[in-house]
């Protein structure tokens, strides 16, 4: 009894059915690319719609602080005069900061929707220029 049962086990494998082929290279090669064009359409979408929403509701909004003016002085440096509730900001700005010269109050005259002159900034800043070149000046004597 004991053979019949080891011959039937070793024999079992061969009674089985035959394995059956799996899907054949090409196929699986397609599902890749499928599920890979399935994913970055996703995220081309997610982007789209992202950029689309934010924008659209940034563009009601109300924003705080505006540029009045603004000048280069040198290469990488600009001041710039910012509105900030009815309060105006001169800053400096270069490549790696931005520094506070100077708060004053908002013109009374000045309109909103339109931007300052420049020069009488620029005539004020040569002016103050001039006074920082004279001070040096006067230090080195």
């Amino acid at each position: 009894m004991l053979r019949i049962l080891f011959c039937l086990l070793l024999a079992a494998p061969a009674l089985a059915a035959p394995p059956a082929e799996g899907p054949s290279p090409l196929w699986g090669m397609l599902q890749v690319i499928f599920g890979l064009l399935l994913v970055l359409a996703a995220i081309v979408g997610i982007a789209w719609l992202f950029r689309r929403f934010s924008m659209g509701s940034m563009l009601g909004r109300f924003q705080p602080a505006r540029v009045v003016s603004g000048v280069m002085v040198g290469p990488h440096e600009r001041v710039v005069i910012v509105e900030l509730a009815e309060e105006w900001l001169v800053l400096g700005v270069t490549s790696r900061n931005v520094n506070l010269l100077k708060t004053m109050p908002k013109p009374a005259g000045h309109d909103a929707g339109q931007p300052a002159a420049n020069p009488p900034f620029a005539q004020w800043l040569a002016a103050a220029m001039d006074k920082a070149r004279k001070r040096q000046g006067d230090g080195d004597k």
